[in-house]
């Protein structure tokens, strides 16, 4: 590891955990390094619920302009602004500025020349300025250069990249997580009572940016099939999720089993008053929402592989109770209700998600980056 403190930019596009999952990684991680050293946060936005302070630049556009001339202005401007004065510039963002470039999302040259496409859509990729900008950054941002690296949060960001570009070395940190301190006695008790729970319901979790895309329409298939006693929390809630709940005719009467939570930095509170965490997701390169809920003793059922890039890391029935298929909801039910009605199955899962919780504890994680940033420092002829 590095043996002096060492100036860090980090770059992202949106600084604070309630952001999803990929900016909850950066917020972590940048909480352990700035223990012994310094950083300064380059990004659009920049959430002070997330409890820690740093020095922060904002990079903000204008929100008229297409996503994609935002992108890349972003990485243009922050290129510039951090060229000079750091030891180890560390970006999750598109572009090319980073000597350390974490990839948390399936790769846009995957999606456009790896994956099926149709054929009229694959042309179309070829004179779209949108996908030709987003290509064009990624292939600077993935290029091998000494003092450089491109990681990848999983090892399916890995194989994903490893087939898009040819290359092989593409190092894999997975998120990590934080044992969180037990609650005061008595604050789930109360947390239920405010959203309507009775303390012999099942409280099924699910924590997303997008619950739509995190298998929300499963989870409600499924929550269907089961007895009124389970109930269902949906943290992350947006106006198509609330559409989708309250309109859709086939989950009539459902809405009453169902509380709907808009997006906060805080998402304790509901772990503290789940029984079981539920995530059938049909894309998500890790899965850091399932890894928070097992270190607050939660039994997780999961999506596999390919479509949960987490399910790598945990064993089917003894960390995790492991779907066949993202949407198959007679499956969960089943799931949810065995880890209800079994107690010593749902403990056997318990112990076996806190071995998990250990082997991605963030400091560690912290420690996997530092080492990494000795190398990048090495190859450039820094002590």
């Amino acid at each position: 590891m590095p043996a002096t403190r060492l100036n860090i930019a980090f770059v992202v596009d949106r600084f604070g955990n309630r952001y999803g999952g990929a900016e909850a990684y950066g917020v972590e991680l940048m909480r352990e390094l700035a223990v012994d050293h310094d950083i300064i946060i380059f990004a659009r936005d920049y959430d002070p619920g997330c409890n820690l302070k740093l020095p922060f630049v904002a990079l903000r556009s204008w929100s008229f302009l297409p996503s994609w001339l935002r992108v890349l202005l972003f990485a243009i401007r922050v290129r510039r602004l951090t060229r000079k004065g750091y030891d180890i510039v560390h970006s999750h963002t598109n572009g090319w500025c980073g000597d350390i470039e974490v990839v948390h999302v399936t790769p846009v040259r995957y999606n456009w020349r790896v994956r099926a496409l149709p054929t009229t859509k694959r042309l179309l990729s070829y004179v779209s300025l949108r996908v030709q900008t987003y290509l064009a950054l990624e292939a600077r941002r993935v290029a091998p250069s000494p003092g450089h690296r491109t990681v990848a949060v999983s090892g399916l960001i890995a194989e994903q990249l490893t087939q898009a570009y040819g290359q092989k070395d593409f190092p894999i940190i997975p998120p990590g997580v934080t044992r969180p301190a037990p609650p005061a006695n008595g604050d789930a008790l109360r947390m239920r009572a405010s959203l309507g729970l009775d303390s012999q319901d099942c409280v099924c979790l699910l924590v997303a940016r997008n619950p739509l895309r995190k298998g929300l329409p499963t989870v409600m298939r499924a929550m269907s099939r089961l007895p009124e006693r389970y109930k269902l929390v949906v943290v992350g809630s947006n106006a198509a999720t609330r559409s989708f709940v309250h309109a859709a005719p086939e989950y009539e009467g459902m809405a009453e089993r169902i509380r709907l939570i808009e997006e906060t930095s805080d998402v304790a509170p509901y772990y503290q008053i789940a029984d079981i965490y539920v995530h059938p997701t049909l894309n998500d390169s890790f899965g850091m929402a399932p890894l928070e809920a097992m270190s607050f003793g939660i039994p997780v059922v999961l999506s596999p592989a390919p479509w949960c890039g987490f399910a790598q890391y945990v064993q089917d029935g003894r960390d995790v109770m492991m779907l066949d298929h993202p949407e198959n909801d007679g499956q969960l039910a089943q799931c949810i209700q065995r880890i209800s009605e079994d107690a010593p199955w749902r403990q056997q899962l318990i112990q076996g998600a806190s071995q998990v919780v250990d082997r991605h504890a963030w400091r560690e994680i912290a420690k996997t980056y530092l080492d990494l940033y000795a190398k990048v420092l090495q190859e450039r002829g820094r002590p």
